[in-house]
């Protein structure tokens, strides 16, 4: 097979083709799986091991994402000025936010009404950039200690109960509005504590500088990786502080692992994020000498990630609109007001699990 030198960091793109794959599958996972439709399949008193691993697994996506963003933010800024970084920073950080509750929204919904607006995960990358271009005029050494305040200080916040308010929803805190317009308002990516993933993969850029070799890089990105996996379980177990959604003991030791494994995601908890960073760390530090197939495989994904998600969400859902016009429940069932997991006209529709990983499948061959 040819392969295309380029002066992009293979082991960076190799991590994001992989995480959006994953994603794929739990986007599919949304509009094809009738058994976990109407409950959280990683609930341990309804789960099973098939459909845990199904969700839990793509919980690695979102933290890949915004830190590779941050990691990609520094890379540019090496052919830029710190004024020009920012202004570019900014331009992208305002198209994403327009992006997500235009195009991507449309693409969750196919509603021209726009009953609901969704703050996800492209929103957070883009109001996370839009903080960056400020926040790079500081020393590397601030923002490292800015980013960690954020990610290892923001759970002392859950304290604060602010249920009704819009913007605190916005800031810190998953919820739903209904807005006086009767649109509803999902407040699923809270900026806190995605700002500090986001300027934190901004810092961990300077270890791709050409001063840091490719073995003190592995070296530093192993041990850092392990020491966040080490910390993930023992602040984990402590089950105090970092852990919003505590962890409890069944009689079964699965429900028990399901429970311990399942930090809370919304907003991305200390130990959420412990969990996801820690091993991404060790792949972008042991896949940089990786090549073949498989690995090229995945690098084609991670050049063009924005393209890719767009595609990926219109195609997902263009197939649920045939097979449920197909499976009797008409194509305007897939016309959706909201989460389609929570449409009851969709009850009884969609496949057992190993038809979702072949859905999958053939979606991610598709989109190839």
């Amino acid at each position: 097979m040819n392969t295309i030198k380029t002066t992009r960091i293979e082991s960076l793109d190799l991590l994001k083709g992989l995480v959006m794959v994953i994603m794929a599958l739990d986007h599919v996972r949304d509009y094809f799986h009738y058994e976990a439709f109407f409950f959280d399949p990683t609930d341990p008193h309804k789960t099973n091991a098939a459909i845990y691993f199904t969700r839990w697994i793509t919980h690695y996506c979102a933290p890949a994402f915004s830190f590779l963003a941050g990691i990609s933010a520094f890379l540019v800024g090496r052919r830029k000025s710190k004024k020009d970084l920012s202004l570019f920073l900014l331009s992208r950080g305002i198209w994403l936010v327009f992006i997500e509750v235009s195009v991507v929204g449309f693409a969750w919904f196919f509603d021209i009404e726009f009953g609901t607006i969704a703050l996800q995960v492209i929103w957070s990358l883009g109001i996370s950039m839009i903080v960056l271009a400020l926040l790079i005029h500081l020393p590397l050494r601030a923002i490292l200690i800015v980013s960690l305040i954020i990610i290892f200080g923001h759970n002392a916040l859950d304290y604060l109960n602010m249920e009704k308010s819009i913007w605190w929803g916005i800031v810190h805190e998953f919820n739903v509005f209904r807005l006086d317009s009767g649109k509803v308002l999902v407040t699923g990516y809270p900026l806190l504590p995605w700002i500090g993933v986001m300027s934190l993969g901004y810092y961990f850029g300077k270890f791709y500088d050409t001063d840091f070799s490719a073995e003190k890089r592995r070296k530093a990105f192993n041990i850092i990786g392990m020491v966040a996996i080490m910390l993930f379980f023992t602040i984990r177990l402590i089950n105090g502080y970092g852990n919003p959604q505590h962890w409890q003991v069944y009689e079964e030791l699965s429900k028990t692992v399901f429970s311990f494994m399942d930090p809370l995601k919304y907003p991305p908890s200390l130990t959420y994020l412990l969990m996801t960073l820690g091993p991404a760390l060790l792949v972008l530090a042991n896949t940089e000498q990786l090549h073949g197939r498989i690995s090229y495989f995945f690098k084609v994904f991670g050049r063009v990630p924005f393209f890719y998600y767009i595609l990926h969400l219109y195609l997902i859902h263009g197939l649920a609109v045939i097979t449920a016009e197909l499976t009797g429940f008409g194509w305007e069932s897939m016309i959706l007001k909201k989460w389609v997991t929570l449409s009851e006209q969709l009850d009884g529709y969609g496949f057992s699990l190993p038809y979702v990983y072949l859905i999958w499948i053939l979606v991610v061959l598709a989109l190839y």
